[in-house]
């Protein structure tokens, strides 16, 4: 997979390419895992690069197959994802109060109505919520990212006797999970 002709399209500008558009014949697999953690895998090895890292996470869509794939004009490949292939590692409010997330490769995302928080069980089995980033690909709160959250969170309501937590964002109501009532 030849990727120097599509640096033009990523970097300096921070555009991103049109996979959407990107239907090639060739397809096959690659020896590439995102972690659930957020690192990717090579071979075995960790990719230590975070430019090469952003490259990559611009060529990638996920299919209604379920599968992941990096895309290119020429060939598409399939990968493997562990859980999301993208993390919240940073979440800061803004003056008018609308929460702004970063994802661990440079995505910056507006939690809104089309941006929502969904909690979703991690492959640990944990309620931790994920949000849409683009083309059928989420991102999971990071662990440092979703205690902030929760210590900014508001109460309300749940199922009976349960309280859910959460924020607003985008005039949204942004989920965080659901605790016991006993348990505040």
């Amino acid at each position: 997979m030849n990727l120097e002709p599509l640096l033009k399209h990523v970097e300096p500008t921070g555009g991103l390419p049109p996979v959407e558009t990107w239907h090639p014949e060739r397809v096959g697999e690659m020896d590439l895992e995102i972690a659930a953690d957020g690192r990717w895998f090579h071979e075995g090895g960790e990719m230590t690069r975070p430019a090469l890292v952003r490259l990559l996470s611009t060529l990638l869509r996920r299919e209604a197959d379920g599968h992941y794939y990096l895309v290119t004009p020429a060939e598409k490949q399939r990968i493997r994802v562990v859980d999301r292939p993208f993390l919240i590692v940073d979440a800061e409010r803004d003056g008018d109060g609308d929460w702004w997330l970063t994802t661990n490769a440079g995505d910056r995302l507006r939690l809104d109505a089309a941006r929502s928080l969904t909690p979703s069980a991690t492959p640990e089995g944990e309620e931790i919520p994920e949000v849409p980033v683009r083309l059928g690909l989420t991102a999971r709160l990071g662990r440092n990212v979703y205690y902030r959250l929760v210590e900014e969170a508001e109460q309300r309501p749940g199922r009976p006797g349960w309280v859910e937590l959460g924020l607003f964002s985008g005039d949204t109501w942004q989920p965080l999970g659901s605790v016991p009532a006993e348990a505040l």
